[in-house]
Formats: C-alpha cells, structure tokens, sequence
C-alpha cells in the first residue's frame, strides 16, 4: 500500500527439519527444510550468531577506523570496531562495549543503535547492528592482539572524509559503508534517527529460531 511505511515484513517459515551440514571452524553451514507457497523448500546457509559494529566519533566529528586483513578478499581494509555475538547471555550493546576496548582500547559514555542490516539474506542469517558510540576516552592498558588483529592500524578520519572514500569507492567493508553514510543522515537530522543502546533486535535470529 503506497501510504504504510516502506518496511520489511519479518515472517519466519515453518521449518520442518535443520541439520548442521558444514561444521566449521568459526561458523556453520546449516541445512533446512521448510513449508512455502504450498512447497517443501530445501536452503543451505551460513549460520551466524550476529554480530555488532561501532561507529565511534569523537567532538572533532572523527570516525575511529581500523584496519585489518581479510583473507577470504585477499585485503588489508579499513573497518569500524566490530566483533561477533558469541558470549553467551551478552547483550548487543555490551558486546560492542566489549569489542571497541579489545580492538581499539577506547571506552564511551554515551551508546545509541545507528543502524541495522543483514549482510547476505540469500545466503546469510548474519545480522549487524551498528552503534552509534560517543564521549571517548582511552584505555589505560592495551589489549594483546593476536591472529589478524595482531597488526591492526587505527586512525581517526573526519565523517565527510570517510563518505567521500565510499562514494569513491576506495573503501568497502559494508559495516564501515553503511555505518558512515547512516551517521552523515543522521547527523543532518538532528541526529533524531537514533534509537536507545537497549532497544528489542526481533530481526536478530534468536528471537525466531526453534532449531538446536
């Protein structure tokens, strides 16, 4: 109907079996069969436990980035702070708490979700909530990094700059896209866009799926 809001319906299918066909190291593949339009449905996914990103921005309006290799795209890419849900009984807002200490040695004081997104609905149950993270401050003691994160460079980046580099195309993780883009809409409106760090996530897979 052209005058209901533009939004996506939230409609879980009715899942007759799922089954664990890739176990991996990080994630899954998860097999499912469903009931739609009449039909028995067989799809095979990346089964995610979620995942936070944070878009800190200091008073001068600077992003704190990070870069970090990627191996499945064969880049050293500049990302917002982010990390998985995987600690069990965390909510989305002290797990991106957790993740900008670890990755970044910075705390905030004032935390509000600026977006969501899934990363890949064809393929995906990943989703993404960005937060919006301000009144910065330093961590007195480093985080010890290992893996990919071993050699992380960070750098602050005024917002206009880092929509110019996505415009531009320079740079491309899409927490990091979106989150930029999201944040200098926002910031035009008031920043009245926002909503509470506790806000309910019902898109996040948690609240609908019945598997094990």
């Amino acid at each position: 109907m052209p005058n209901q809001p533009l939004e996506d319906d939230l409609a879980p299918a009715s899942v007759v079996a799922s089954e664990i066909a890739f176990a991996g190291k990080i994630w899954n593949v998860r097999r499912d069969e469903f009931a739609y339009n009449g039909s028995t449905i067989v799809r095979e996914y990346l089964d995610h436990p979620g995942a936070v990103a944070i878009l800190a921005l200091d008073e001068q309006d600077r992003v704190l980035l990070i870069k970090q290799y990627r191996h499945p795209v064969r880049v050293r890419g500049w990302e917002l702070p982010a990390g998985l849900l995987d600690e069990a009984g965390e909510s989305p807002v002290d797990g991106a708490k957790r993740e900008l200490a670890e990755e970044a040695d910075v705390a905030a004081t004032d935390w509000a979700v600026l977006g969501e997104f899934s990363t890949s609905p064809g393929g995906s149950d990943e989703v993404i909530r960005i937060f919006l993270a301000r009144g910065l401050s330093a961590l007195p003691d480093a985080f010890d990094r290992s893996d990919e994160e071993a050699d992380i460079e960070i750098r602050w980046v005024p917002l206009d700059d880092c929509v110019d580099a996505v415009l531009a195309r320079r740079i491309q993780n899409p927490s990091l896209v979106i989150g930029v883009l999201a944040a200098h809409a926002a910031r035009s409106r008031g920043w009245a866009s926002l909503g509470p760090a506790d806000a309910p996530w019902p898109r996040h897979p948690s609240s609908w799926k019945t598997h094990s």
